[in-house]
């Protein structure tokens, strides 16, 4: 069984979405404070104008008591996940950094539902550790873009809400870790609208400040506070060409934390969601990147993604923002049935379901991922020169076939360990050549178009360089993880199945050796069988083991190069044919 995946922008033809408002950002609409991965770049802290103050820094209770001590509280959280993005695919052990503060000795923090959803675990970098502390999710909201964590540990620094009436022309301040920086910072500014515009492609807040205090992706999360170091707001938006910026104001933070803090998720279905649009706005949507395990949208199998296009029957972010999906949400209890219809790119399938109801069921084609070809049941051949056959369904039909001819738009990479400096990568006379200058580089080559569940996967590699690499084939690659087949040139083997979920690490099913492998120098046709629980590893044309393992069900395919303490690496793979076992 193989189903399309990926690149919805050319199944869809016309179908280009608008990811967030950053296009709008003249027009004074908050945009994401964007997740970014850890940088080296430090923005430099705006000081404060006001007098020093003489309270003490933290009072009996353990609340920070002045504006210089606010970072006691602030922390640097990092967010570590899977995703599947509109505009890049397939984001595996995605890392981003937000900020939150705490609001309880015993370690409850805030931040934005941006920040943390969807991710797998959490690391928080608390004021003066230089290790980050494990955090548990507690409750999240979706459309208030809010989130709440427990922080391992006791007896920390917290911030209190100001209590005061919020006009414009206060002084307020940002606090937090912009761009992914170590560094806390302390930007400056004035409220210059109490009630702005809430709704954005990725949350509806009801109540929401605009101030002027410079920040930056990063700052996400992160308190809004005034000359006493109370909290005024949450900051989670900016615009950065009109000097906006944008916080979840206090009237909606407070009570929606205080459930949130409780176990409790608010106006919220499982999804790490944002409001999408064709060009022309004749189609809208919600896209899924992410879906968390056990929520409604899961148990009824919505998967990342999916775009949802209707909830109880109405039409959703029809004008680029989540104000219509969370309306909804917001008419409802979280336990009321709530009918759903989903676009599916990936099997080019329309599904309706209910969310606490009856799981999704396919109700027809979409008819956007193929044409004539795709439909006629033949191969097609690609303008790379790609062999593709989407309904290939007897033994020995090939699924794809590449001789590396051509482009390979249709893959990406991802490391597993080592730097995007430490190899190159490239197509050059029929054959795809990959070399590696530094040790313990690890790193995998998907093709992206489909998802297949049962598969053989064949391909002949030369090695060029060193007799301690090894070259993998991979299966069923998911969220959950992935099965990898590897030969070292040395004479040995591993079979693997790599855990996502639970232990985030490479697991041995089998490993041995054989004399089918040619050593050193030499070339190897290598071959992995993915068939039902049965795991089938073939070299020169010999089946050398098979194993049972019955985890994982479908997912992507691809190659692997891997190096240890010996260097140059260079191999070249002649071809990549993948069909029906």
């Amino acid at each position: 069984m193989k189903t399309s995946l990926y690149k919805p922008f050319i199944l869809l033809g016309v179908f280009i979405l608008l990811v967030g408002l950053a296009c709008n950002a003249s027009s004074g609409t908050p945009e994401a404070e964007n997740i970014v991965s850890p940088t080296n770049e430090s923005i430099a802290t705006e000081q404060p104008t006001e007098p020093v103050q003489t309270e003490e820094a933290v009072s009996e209770t353990g609340a920070v008591a002045r504006l210089q001590d606010v970072k006691s509280a602030v922390v640097q959280i990092e967010s570590q996940g899977t995703f599947i993005d509109p505009e890049f695919g397939l984001m595996m052990n995605s890392a981003g950094r937000g900020s939150g503060f705490i609001i309880d000795p015993s370690g409850i923090a805030v931040t934005n539902n941006h920040v943390v959803t969807g991710g797998a675990l959490y690391k928080v970098w608390v004021q003066g550790e230089d290790e980050p502390r494990n955090a548990r999710l507690l409750g999240v909201s979706e459309c208030s873009d809010l989130a709440v964590i427990d922080i391992d540990g006791e007896g920390f620094p917290y911030l209190k809400l100001y209590e005061g009436p919020i006009d414009v022309g206060m002084d307020v301040y940002i606090a937090g870790f912009p761009l992914g920086d170590p560094e806390y910072t302390l930007t400056k500014g004035i409220i210059s609208k109490a009630k702005a515009d809430g709704n954005t492609s990725w949350a509806s807040v009801d109540s929401v400040l605009e101030y002027d205090a410079e920040s930056n992706p990063g700052n996400s999360g992160g308190p809004v506070v005034n000359t006493d170091g109370e909290v005024v707001a949450v900051h989670y938006a900016s615009n950065s060409s009109a000097d906006q910026a944008f916080g979840i104001s206090r009237d909606v933070a407070a009570s929606v934390v205080e459930q949130l803090r409780q176990g409790e998720n608010v106006d919220t279905i499982g999804v790490n969601g944002q409001a999408v649009t064709s060009e022309d706005g004749s189609f809208s949507g919600i896209w899924v990147s992410s879906v968390q395990s056990g929520s409604p949208a899961d148990d009824t199998g919505v998967l990342p993604g999916d775009i949802i296009t209707l909830l109880e029957n109405l039409v959703i972010a029809s004008d680029g923002t989540m104000a219509e999906y969370c309306d909804v949400l917001r008419s409802h209890q979280p336990e009321d049935p709530l009918s759903i219809q989903v676009l599916r790119l990936a099997s080019d399938e329309w599904l309706e379901g209910d969310l606490n109801g009856q799981a999704l069921e396919v109700t027809g084609s979409a008819g956007i991922a193929g044409g004539e070809d795709s439909s006629s049941g033949g191969e097609t051949t690609t303008e790379s020169g790609d062999v593709v056959n989407p309904n290939a369904s007897q033994s020995g039909e090939n699924y794809y076939y590449t001789e590396f001819d051509g482009s390979m738009d249709s893959w990406t990479y991802f490391l597993q360990s080592g730097r995007d400096e430490g190899f190159t990568a490239e197509t050059a006379n029929s054959k795809f050549r990959v070399e590696i200058n530094e040790e313990n580089t690890w790193i995998y080559f998907t093709y992206n178009d489909y998802i297949y569940t049962d598969t053989r996967i064949d391909t002949v590699v030369e090695n060029l360089g060193r007799n301690t690499n090894n070259v993998s084939l991979i299966c069923r690659l998911s969220d959950d993880g992935w099965y990898e087949f590897n030969v070292y040139n040395s004479g040995e083997y591993d079979i693997l199945w790599y855990d996502a979920l639970v232990k985030g690490d490479y697991v041995t099913l089998y490993s041995g050796g054989s004399t089918a492998i040619n050593t050193g120098k030499a070339v190897n046709q290598y071959t992995a069988i993915c068939s039902g629980d049965q795991l089938t590893l073939g070299i020169n044309g010999e089946d050398v083991r098979t194993i049972s393992h019955k985890d994982l069900k479908d997912g992507l395919v691809g190659l692997g190069v891997s190096s240890f303490n010996v260097l140059p690496i260079i191999v070249e793979a002649d071809n990549f044919i993948v069909s029906v076992p």
